[in-house]
């Protein structure tokens, strides 16, 4: 049994079939059956399964899929083992929330890219629970989110980036004319400006609202927090935001804060990556650049890199 089969049965669960494994591999999709072949009659058992249009693993197949990341990583730390650490390169995948990837990363990703600049850095704005499942599935090498989400299971190490208060806000006329968030049993004719329904901070507010029986008009689903500030900011509607996000329109008085009354108005950010992947030197330098600037993460590096970084 040879390494690159490893590495094939890892690119086939990334990419989700054998002929894109093929492709990002460079093999024809003959190769990627015959190898795939050899390695299920190594250890004897079946590993993929044809779901739709995708191969997904069978139980055999994510019983070994541990086993496969501890052998790669091994193999790339024999690699590195003696290669200078300012010539890293490869690929870091990474799963931002949008609001931790506007306000909190810019400079930290600023700084990474002068120290790491052969590093490939794949980053991708995405909502809590995508970041959680395709950490579970091995698809991210980090995650920057939101752990209010639940669901996160044993297999994920978590570093906590600390709480954020939210805060109910809307243009000082809005406000001054929607002052009582706070009464049950009310209907406001004020739309909710908010993110998609997996936005955590959204969920958290219609559960607010769903207790103490207050309706608002409808809801206006938008992608993007600045577009949602301003929308807010021109007499729109309300919107329910982590305060880092609106600090700068607070003490303008652009927007006003609303009162709530809702007993843990914070959430927690959190750096997470798989326990069995392995952190490489890549992930020193970038806890170095996150703690300096007073955020805490923890990566792991993805088995397609070749060298270190200093």
């Amino acid at each position: 049994m040879e390494i690159r089969y490893l590495k094939t049965f890892q690119t086939i669960v990334k990419t989700g079939s054998f002929s894109k494994a093929a492709e990002e591999l460079n093999y024809t999709q003959s190769t990627i059956t015959f190898q795939m072949g050899q390695l299920e009659a190594f250890v004897s058992a079946q590993l993929f399964e044809k779901v739709g249009r995708r191969m997904v693993l069978t139980k055999a197949g994510k019983a070994l899929m541990p086993y496969v990341d501890d052998v790669l990583q091994a193999v790339l730390r024999l690699e590195n083992f003696d290669n200078e650490l300012s010539s890293w390169t490869g690929e870091l995948r990474v799963g931002v929330g949008e609001t931790l990837l506007s306000y909190k990363l810019p400079d930290i990703l600023k700084e990474f890219h002068y120290r790491a600049p052969k590093v490939k850095l794949l980053l991708r704005s995405m909502n809590c629970y995508e970041i959680r499942d395709e950490l579970l599935q091995g698809k991210l090498d980090i995650g920057v989110f939101y752990n209010d989400i639940g669901g996160l299971g044993s297999s994920l190490e978590m570093k906590s980036m600390g709480e954020y208060p939210l805060v109910l806000v809307a243009s000082p006329s809005i406000a001054a004319q929607y002052k009582d968030f706070v009464s049950p049993h009310r209907e406001l004719s004020i739309p909710f400006i908010i993110n998609e329904p997996n936005c955590i901070f959204r969920q958290l507010f219609e559960r607010y609202l769903q207790e103490r029986s207050i309706s608002l008009d409808h809801t206006i689903e938008l992608w993007s927090i600045e577009t949602i500030k301003r929308m807010v900011a021109s007499d729109v509607g309300v919107s329910f935001l982590p305060r880092f996000t609106v600090e700068e329109e607070l003490q303008k008085g652009v927007l006003t804060e609303i009162p709530i009354d809702m007993k843990h108005v914070s959430i927690t950010a959190v750096c997470s990556y798989h326990k069995h992947r392995w952190c490489s030197p890549v992930m020193s330098i970038f806890t170095h650049i996150c703690t300096k600037n007073g955020i805490k993460i923890y990566i792991s590096i993805s088995p397609t890199c070749t060298k270190s970084i200093n």
